[in-house]
């Protein structure tokens, strides 16, 4: 192993881990603190974060709340955490979509030259997409309330919803980002996100209970990690039904437990790949 010394920092090897992790910090927030300023520079990305969360809310619980009705409570309450599911899982897409125009400009090429960690550049786009969901989340919970809709559960169960539906999202990031890596351009992201994320939102228990479902996509829909994601955010947000029955999947019996196992899962395998994918497409 072998690394090399350019003026103060130190360079990372092959494998993209730097020798310091105080450079590896450093790294990471500067590259953070580039995507935030982006953001900024960018008022589009602001304007589609604030007003989506808002279109898919107003939708949702005017237009479907008078035809489907959820035993023991509202379906505005039943709906808001599929919105807010559906809602992070597509803005994490915008990791792929980044990074794939960031190799179509010529970033990374020029973050190649930088003595810098690859997987600090990694960190810090993904950190970008956190901060939007973040920003999305909090004009979500503000509409929600406004149409109606309330946390019934004690303030730090709210909390946990709230982070474990960000916490989902930034591990989804990663495999957005190596999707953005592995494509000749954004177009493609967006294509194959939609092709993806549409399938596991809609066919889950976000908008109506899996239990109305066909047959089959009932028991696709139980297994689908968004289902476990959406139910494990009613049950901290206290917006479960009294009396709702639990299906006999143990995904369905543990849907918090099983939202953290596809978090741990989507990091363990897509971090490695994605600081792998960077550092390959880094020395063409």
């Amino acid at each position: 192993m072998t690394t090399a010394v350019r003026g103060t920092t130190t360079l990372p090897d092959a494998s993209g881990i730097p020798s310091s992790i105080g450079t590896w910090f450093n790294d990471g927030w500067i590259t953070t603190r580039r995507n935030l300023i982006k953001v900024k520079r960018v008022p589009d990305i602001l304007v589609f974060t604030t007003l989506q969360p808002i279109m898919f809310v107003l939708l949702f619980t005017y237009v479907y709340e008078g035809v489907i009705n959820i035993p023991g409570i509202s379906y505005t309450e039943f709906i808001m955490a599929g919105i807010f599911a559906q809602t992070v899982v597509f803005g994490s897409t915008w990791s792929g979509s980044a990074m794939a125009q960031d190799l179509k400009d010529g970033i990374i090429d020029r973050f190649r030259t930088l003595p810098m960690s690859p997987s600090a550049v990694l960190v810090g786009r993904t950190n970008g997409d956190l901060f939007i969901n973040g920003l999305s989340m909090a004009v979500m919970m503000l509409t929600g309330l406004i149409v109606g809709w309330r946390i019934n559960s004690s303030f730090w169960e709210g909390v946990a919803g709230v982070a474990l539906l960000l916490l989902f999202a930034y591990s989804f990031s990663w495999v957005m980002a190596f999707v953005g890596m592995s494509v000749r351009s954004p177009e493609v992201v967006n294509n194959v996100s939609f092709l993806i994320l549409f399938p596991l939102t809609f066919i889950s228990n976000a908008f109506v209970p899996a239990e109305t479902l066909p047959p089959v996509l009932q028991t696709i829909a139980q297994y689908n990690p968004v289902s476990a994601l959406v139910q494990s955010a009613r049950e901290l947000f206290g917006n479960v039904p009294p009396g709702t029955p639990v299906g006999d999947a143990w995904t369905q019996q543990n849907p918090i437990a099983t939202t953290l196992i596809g978090v741990f899962v989507m990091l363990v395998v897509f971090v490695p790949l994605c600081i792998r994918k960077f550092v390959s497409i880094s020395s063409r």
